[in-house]
């Protein structure tokens, strides 16, 4: 029961620190840090929400939550009866758990043959170009630029984005489209993606969803410019926001219209870098979220 107890206290310190997450001002200033800390919370709520139903459910074994489920995998009978209340919880707690694996699972199936098509779709309409050497130039007129991540990753642009960007604009944009695919940012949004289908009506799911979606064009931005001007990535983002950008395929990761402002006043107005006790501080958080809920479900409370 102690174990269940935890675990349901994790939850919803989950819950409330991810809500109170969604408006915090300094996510702007490290967010490598902040994806880390949304990934935490994360991990940490999908563990101690199910955990909570699961610790509950093997309470009668009185030996733990992941020695008691072994337990009842085995078949052994439980030291106390099971009653009506335990093994509904054990349904809930087994059909929770196996529905966000599997929506996860799916998810990642799904953009998986998404990125299937759409390589083999762009050697029917796209081209090599001397002046971006290594990219794929697709024939559109709208301007586009986006990734398509994989063990066979591939940056795209298309024939509307070189005529609209300048040298140094469209080296801007393919900077921050790289780093999208050494940082393997679609790895990162996959999980919050495959949460948001699972519970589309979740607020805090969307606001976490779209917040993770900020904060790793913000993290290519950082790395973006490492090489290039901040101004001339942040005129490119306004072009692409006038210009009526095309929409960038299901599956990848592109420059579009959302949190351009937001992103454009970032890098030309960069505000000053996360204290160095802030981060220690958000580090140790991280840490402790992370190994919380496991441990909970290890240790036979």
């Amino acid at each position: 029961m102690i174990t269940a107890v935890a675990l349901a206290a994790l939850a919803t310190a989950c819950a409330i620190g991810s809500w109170r997450f969604t408006t915090a001002r300094w996510t702007s200033r490290a967010p490598r840090l902040a994806i880390t800390l949304w990934q935490a919370l994360g991990v940490a709520w999908g563990l101690a929400t199910t955990g909570t139903l699961l610790a509950y459910a093997v309470q009668p074994y009185d030996v733990g939550l992941l020695h008691g489920l072994i337990f009842f995998a085995d078949g052994r009978p439980p030291q106390a009866a099971w009653d009506l209340p335990h093994i509904l919880a054990m349904i809930a707690g087994l059909t929770a758990l196996s529905v966000l694996v599997v929506v996860t699972l799916a998810a990642g199936v799904q953009t998986l043959r998404a990125r299937r098509r759409h390589r083999m779709l762009l050697r029917l309409i796209s081209h090599d170009n001397p002046v971006v050497p290594g990219v794929r130039v697709l024939d559109h007129p709208l301007a586009a630029a986006y990734c398509v991540p994989g063990l066979r990753s591939q940056v795209v642009v298309s024939e509307g984005a070189l005529k609209l960007l300048s040298e140094d604009e469209l080296s801007a944009v393919l900077a921050h489209e790289a780093a999208h695919v050494r940082e393997r940012h679609d790895l990162v949004l996959l999980p919050f993606a495959a949460l948001r289908r699972a519970l589309p009506w979740s607020k805090v799911v969307r606001d976490a969803h779209s917040q993770v979606e900020l904060l790793i064009e913000m993290a290519a931005d950082d790395r973006a410019r490492r090489y290039c001007s901040p101004r001339r990535l942040a005129t490119a983002l306004l072009r692409f926001g006038t210009a009526g950008a095309m929409p960038t395929p299901q599956g990848m990761l592109g420059v579009h219209a959302q949190h351009v402002m937001a992103r454009v006043d970032r890098l030309v107005k960069p505000g000053a870098d996360l204290a160095t006790a802030s981060r220690y501080a958000l580090v140790t958080l991280v840490v402790a979220l992370v190994v919380s809920a496991p441990l909970l479900w290890v240790v036979p409370l």
